[in-house]
């Protein structure tokens, strides 16, 4: 695995008789967020019609299966498993059931308490549906004494730990909520008399609504009809947004935590070619998350940009894996070097991260065959020597390279020149300013504490 596995993609539209057609849309611009699985609930006069699918949203969504979906409410969402496994019962939106009512639910991040609690609602007569930490939060909504569906959202997710931004729905109200630190993001559109909340601002362009604002942490939003209005948190902490939404997970076209993505990874990609400067004759980028970092180390660096990669986006990471014997060519079905570019040359590399480094190092292999004679890494994140807790499925502790790896001895394992990584300090001066970030990935320290019955569970995955 070159990366972490990205979280979800989550998203929901009220207002317009075509709502379930302009969410399957909006799940294509988040298909990087989730590619296992995706889904769609809509809800006509109060009835809920689904429809959900393992694959891409290409394959997922056949014109017979919009048809089925009417209706001027839809939920929808595409899946990367973080708790739980890749399997047709785990796919989301979630139904439930309760009070004479259908609920869709959404959800993207991670809830570090879900195993206590889903120990407590089995003791109390509950019955699982899947093993996703999700459920917990219908199952809670189901128990609660509230009238006003906003409120028994509101009193459900008083009780979970974790990250999230949710979307839910029960046919009359779309809600969207995210977690009091703000790790994952969630914005709110326009279109017309509709409102939209979606991961990614990428998800308005395509059906060509507004951006509006992002959903604020621990804000709960309630659309109605045309209707939208705010609930405010019940009290304010530190905001810790996930800093890697800006490094890797989130599209550079996208605008997220209310910034662009795309100068946002310029910046570190100048910040690095300022920290680290490299002798070289050209400068290329592993695609395509690093796309836009390599535009900026070559803009300061004032060394030639160059396509020296090239990306094969027609492969999904369910792909059919080759045999021991071919396992070698798993790289090279995704990427391929561009031998008349890097022929003779000393190149840098410009990546977003480094986890294991095993297709790193394939790919440096990759480019000294095609020619290139000096291979100088550049990395616009600090080393990664921490597993993620919120929402992303990051491999344990002692598989991530940094971790385990002094910086000379990752440069001799992945034979190149040199490898640097952008410092701590400069990633936190290059991103926007005024937000708060977890930056726990890069130094262990977590403002959710792993704590309870679920510690055992999530450190026996992920050992720190």
């Amino acid at each position: 695995m070159r990366h972490w596995k990205e979280e979800c993609g989550v998203v929901g539209i009220a207002g317009t008789d075509c709502a379930a057609e302009l969410v399957s849309l909006a799940l294509y611009a988040l298909q990087h967020r989730g590619q296992e699985g995706s889904g769609i609930v809509s809800f006509e006069d109060g009835a809920l019609k689904a429809h959900r699918g393992l694959g891409l949203v290409s394959d997922v969504y056949t014109a017979d299966a919009l048809a089925g979906l009417d209706g001027t409410i839809a939920v929808g969402h595409n899946r990367y498993s973080t708790t739980g496994s890749c399997s047709a019962e785990n796919l989301q939106p979630i139904v439930a059931h309760s009070r004479g009512s259908a609920i869709a639910l959404s959800h993207n991040g991670n809830l570090v308490n879900a195993l206590e609690l889903r120990n407590s609602l089995e003791d109390q007569g509950a019955i699982f549906q899947t093993t996703m930490d999700s459920e917990v939060i219908v199952h809670m909504m189901a128990r609660s004494r509230q009238h006003a569906f906003e409120d028994r959202v509101r009193e459900a997710l008083g009780r979970v730990v974790g990250a999230y931004s949710v979307i839910l729905s029960d046919g009359q109200k779309l809600v969207g909520a995210r977690d009091p630190r703000g790790f994952r993001p969630l914005c709110i559109g326009r279109l017309g008399d509709a409102h939209i909340l979606a991961s990614e601002s990428c998800a308005l362009d395509l059906i060509g609504a507004d951006y509006l604002r992002e959903v604020e942490p621990g804000e709960l939003v309630v659309i109605e009809g045309s209707r939208i209005w705010s609930i405010p948190p019940v009290e304010k902490v530190d905001p810790k947004h996930c800093i890697f939404e800006y490094i890797y997970f989130s599209r550079p076209d996208s605008v997220v935590f209310g910034h662009a993505v795309d100068p946002v990874r310029r910046r570190l990609g100048q910040t690095l070619a300022e920290e680290h400067p490299a002798d070289a004759d050209l400068v290329i980028a592993v695609p395509d998350s690093s796309n836009s970092a390599a535009l900026g180390f070559a803009e300061r660096s004032k060394i030639p940009f160059e396509i020296g990669l090239i990306r094969n986006h027609y492969v999904g990471r369910t792909f059919i894996q080759p045999t021991p014997r071919l396992r070698d060519l798993r790289v090279k079905i995704k990427y391929n070097a561009v031998k008349d570019v890097l022929n003779g040359k000393r190149v840098v590399v410009v990546d977003d991260s480094i986890v294991r480094g095993t297709t790193m190092k394939k790919l440096v292999k990759m480019l000294k065959k095609a020619g290139a004679s000096e291979v100088h890494l550049r990395i616009s994140s600090p080393p990664i020597q921490h597993p993620c807790y919120y929402g992303i499925d990051t491999p344990t502790r002692n598989e991530l390279l940094a971790a385990t790896h002094t910086i000379e001895e990752i440069r001799r394992y992945l034979e190149v020149e040199d490898v640097e990584y952008l410092s701590r300090e400069s990633l936190l001066r290059a991103a926007p300013q005024g937000l708060g970030y977890c930056t726990a990935c890069f130094d262990g320290e977590y403002s959710i504490p792993v704590e309870g019955e679920h510690t055992k569970e999530i450190l026996e995955r992920n050992p720190v």
